[in-house]
């Protein structure tokens, strides 16, 4: 068996037990981004629902790599209300249709990562990603240059997904 070795990665694993700094206020990084008033623009949020939210990811795997959340800080699908549920798929639901638009991907990657040892950067704040896809779109910059290649800036993404949002 052939090993890749990924040395740069330990300093992620090494840090996995290291809680995110909570705001002043005790809300979670993704409560703030749905309620602080400031611009869609400046925060990236792409569409603003009753109960949830869309925002393009800050560290994405591609361009145009967005997540849909609950607007309320909860860890697990089990702790959402019924209208946060119904309200969280219709939402990637609209997601992944705004991505296909926008995008033209070969594929969409839809998931949640649930606890931090399943790698949830904010495990107490449950996401869910939607990353368009390409045949062909992986290469090694990742593992050997801890480096990711996107085409277009973030704003720009943003853009063409909330242009592609369904109404």
């Amino acid at each position: 068996m052939d090993r890749l070795w990924a040395a740069w990665r330990h300093a992620y694993v090494a840090g996995l037990d290291e809680e995110p700094t909570p705001e002043a206020d005790g809300r979670s990084l993704f409560e703030v981004l749905a309620e602080d008033g400031l611009p869609d623009e400046e925060t990236l949020v792409v569409h603003r629902g009753t109960n949830c939210f869309a925002v393009m990811n800050a560290y994405p795997y591609t361009s145009g790599h967005l997540m849909v959340l609950p607007r309320r800080a909860v860890p697990g699908l089990g702790d959402l209300t019924a209208d946060e549920h119904d309200e969280l798929w219709a939402t990637v639901r609209d997601a992944v249709a705004a991505v296909e638009v926008a995008f033209q991907p070969d594929g969409v990657n839809v998931g949640l990562n649930l606890g931090r040892a399943a790698g949830a950067g904010i495990p107490g704040h449950l996401h869910v990603h939607v990353v368009p896809r390409w045949s062909g779109d992986t290469n090694f910059t990742t593992t050997v240059a801890n480096v990711r290649v996107l085409p277009e800036a973030l704003a720009d993404s943003w853009a063409r997904v909330r242009d592609a949002w369904p109404s």
